[in-house]
């Protein structure tokens, strides 16, 4: 990191007051953030977020036409907030007004892309559920998190102050490029030929339904990377803020079933079939207002797009660039795509895979 971005981090700290402040990195991810746990001179414990403006492409205009978006690069396609400082702080008031557990932001700089966040410590689901803690309370109160959620009409603009960020939908062209990324990422990293022009056609047509009744869905407020290690328990609170919550700056106005498909499909750990149908229960039985069929079947094709999404653009390119941590997620990540692709309605897109991806090319 250069020394000028530190020096302007070490302004920003001493500007809120933290310039005594021990600072320890945490784990990274795939992203272009850094974070670092803050011991505050007084003993307060703070998180320091750190996203180097420069590190993204572009964010997507909300009046952006589809050819736009695509001139403008990956992240405006998807409509991904490109770790916008400023996404973060007015999704995080957005989800504290409405009684949920997200970060106090303490202090931050949208155009440097730093802020100093609430510690809501250590308790991620996925380490929890590794040390013995039974998973289902923990998974009822993350589809209770999506019941409250879905409660409340999504605004069109987010605000916190002199923070703005408009709540897009998940739309077409957005569910599109995701999934189109295994088209991209997939062959180079199995050894096998790219795709032609047929199989691509084919591809297109197989999805359009899919990515249709996605845009049609898309209703409510959609964390968008809804899982087990972006999950915090905070068992002395109380309802759903007993779920602390991360990594939410892409948020969107989405299908219902959308961030369900990330809890219970999650590329990172093993989810049973039985708890995953268990936990659709119990959203659709405290929704029955929702068609429960039409419901599972969007739910399975928007699974299916999501795990196609991160087999090609998450893991299969992360593997490429050398980051080869992610091949160890791939297996899981093939049944999940395999467990939706055996639903009756999933038929044309199985049998594409099964002509196009053969068995030893799904690793």
């Amino acid at each position: 990191m250069s020394s000028d971005r530190e020096s302007r981090k070490a302004q920003f700290l001493k500007d809120a007051g933290l310039a005594g402040a021990q600072r320890t990195l945490l784990a990274g991810d795939a992203s272009t953030r850094r974070y670092e746990r803050l011991a505050a001179p007084d003993g307060t414990s703070l998180i320091f977020m750190d996203q180097p403006p420069a590190a993204e492409s572009a964010v997507c205009p909300p009046d952006a036409t589809d050819a736009e978006r695509m001139a403008l690069g990956y992240n405006a396609a998807a409509r991904l907030a490109a770790g916008s400082v400023a996404a973060f702080v007015a999704t995080a008031a957005w989800l504290r007004d409405h009684g949920l557990s997200a970060p106090r932001v303490i202090a931050h700089d949208i155009e440097a892309g730093l802020a100093v966040l609430e510690d809501l410590g250590d308790g991620l689901f996925a380490t929890l559920i590794a040390d013995g803690e039974p998973e289902t309370p923990l998974y009822e109160a993350a589809v209770d998190v999506q019941l409250q959620l879905q409660e409340c009409a999504p605004p069109d603009v987010l605000v916190a102050g002199e923070a703005r960020w408009p709540l897009l939908s998940y739309d077409f062209l957005a569910l599109k490029v995701a999934t189109d990324t295994f088209l991209e990422w997939w062959p180079q990293f199995a050894g096998i030929a790219p795709f032609g022009a047929e199989a691509t056609a084919e591809w297109d047509a197989l999805w359009a339904p899919v990515f249709r009744r996605g845009e049609a869905g898309a209703s409510v407020f959609t964390h968008r990377d809804y899982h087990a290690q972006n999950l915090l328990w905070l068992p002395q609170r109380s309802g759903a803020a007993r779920v602390g919550l991360l990594d939410f700056q892409d948020a969107l106005r989405a299908h219902p079933a959308w961030d369900l498909t990330h809890l219970l499909q999650d590329a990172r750990r093993d989810i049973a079939p039985e708890l995953e149908a268990a936990m659709l229960d119990r959203f659709l039985t405290a929704r029955p207002v929702l068609d429960r069929e039409a419901f599972v079947h969007d739910y399975r094709a928007l699974a299916a797009s999501n795990a196609a999404r991160i087999l090609g653009r998450v893991f299969a390119r992360q593997a490429l660039l050398g980051r080869r941590q992610y091949e160890a997620f791939m297996p899981r990540t093939w049944r999940y795509l395999e467990r939706n692709l055996s639903d009756p309605s999933m038929t044309g897109l199985k049998a594409w895979f099964d002509r196009h991806v053969p068995a030893e090319a799904r690793r």
